[in-house]
């Protein structure tokens, strides 16, 4: 089995999360019983990509967890999730994740900061959350932090947080961080973080979107519909771009949709969600006589022969298939 060889050659990443997985089956006996951990399970999982972090914890219902995370890497996002995917049931030693998880007591988490030790308890946020807003800023500070460089403060807050939230709440709710070497007037004990966030959340559990216009390059009018909140973290798999263009024969004086145009534009939007596997419409804009709707997908599936199936009769629709992991295409409308 190839699993550490041949590193510079580029490895299908469904590949490397098999031989991955085969390994684990033969090793996991050995796994366990080692003082160094490491010395096994780094070269195996750099095997996969040598971006991929990895830490083994406390399970929830096992008694170990291993993670494989991206650590918010989006271009490695997908492959963590795959990997997860791929695993084996989970049993009474391991779980597996491709995040790192809420700690169950978050009151009793400690870990070494630099040549300190982090303990939860002493940990305090001051927390903002701007109005209709679906994040948290945060402003976040221990007494080890006086003691510290910036980059130890930054590592330390993020490492709590994923364990106070878990990483892939923080990449959904949290916004600005700051990492504080003075004690914020108005900080509260940073266990409470889960609740304020779940308050936030509880706002947003409904489909909803939102209305922009703008102009273009060209001084022209443009209206967009966006998914509200729209994060990559809620599709981990889809990473693929498919944006479809579509003409429309009537407009208003601004050169947007009008009449007849815009209903058939409304039932294509309907018919295209309908039509859709593992995908999501993120977002659509109209301008100058075309509409574009942006579609993120997972590459494994059907999606983009799907959408070249459907039928516009008012033109000659465009589409235009690219890897999208970012999802810079509609990074204006990223929450």
């Amino acid at each position: 089995m190839r699993l550490f060889g041949r590193k510079s050659e580029p490895v299908d990443p469904a590949v490397a999360i098999s031989e991955f997985w085969a390994w684990w089956a033969e090793a996991r006996p050995q796994v366990e019983a080692a003082d160094d951990k490491a010395e096994l399970m780094a070269p195996a999982v750099a095997a996969i990509d040598p971006g991929l972090v990895w830490e083994i914890g406390n399970g929830r219902g096992s008694l170990f967890a291993l993670v494989v995370s991206s650590a918010a890497n989006p271009e490695l996002r997908s492959l963590a999730h795959r990997w997860a995917k791929a695993a084996p049931e989970p049993d009474a030693m391991w779980e597996f994740h491709p995040s790192r998880q809420a700690a169950s007591i978050p009151a009793d988490v400690r870990f070494p900061a630099g040549p300190h030790e982090f303990d939860m308890a002493r940990f305090v946020v001051a927390l903002r959350v701007p109005p209709g807003s679906p994040r948290v800023d945060i402003s976040a500070y221990h007494p080890i932090f006086e003691d510290v460089d910036d980059d130890t403060r930054m590592e330390t807050t993020m490492l709590a947080l994923d364990r106070l939230l878990g990483e892939d709440e923080v990449a959904r709710w949290v916004g600005d961080v700051t990492a504080a070497q003075i004690e914020p007037i108005d900080a509260l004990p940073a266990i409470h973080l889960p609740a304020v966030v779940a308050d936030v959340a509880e706002g947003f559990q409904d489909e909803q979107w939102a209305l922009l216009e703008g102009t273009t390059a060209r001084g022209k009018k443009l209206t967009a519909t966006a998914r509200f909140p729209l994060r990559p973290v809620d599709y981990p798999l889809y990473d693929q771009h498919i944006a479809v263009t579509l003409p429309y024969r009537k407009s208003d004086g601004d050169g947007l949709p009008a009449g007849d145009s815009l209903d058939a534009l409304n039932t294509f939007h309907q018919t295209l969600t309908a039509a859709l596997g593992p995908a999501v419409v993120a977002a659509h804009v109209s301008s100058e006589g075309v509409r574009t709707f942006h579609v993120y997908a997972d590459p494994t599936g059907t999606t983009e022969r799907a959408v070249r199936d459907l039928v516009w009769r008012e033109g000659r629709p465009a589409i235009v298939t690219t890897m999208d992991p970012e999802w810079s295409a509609v990074a204006h409308f990223l929450t």
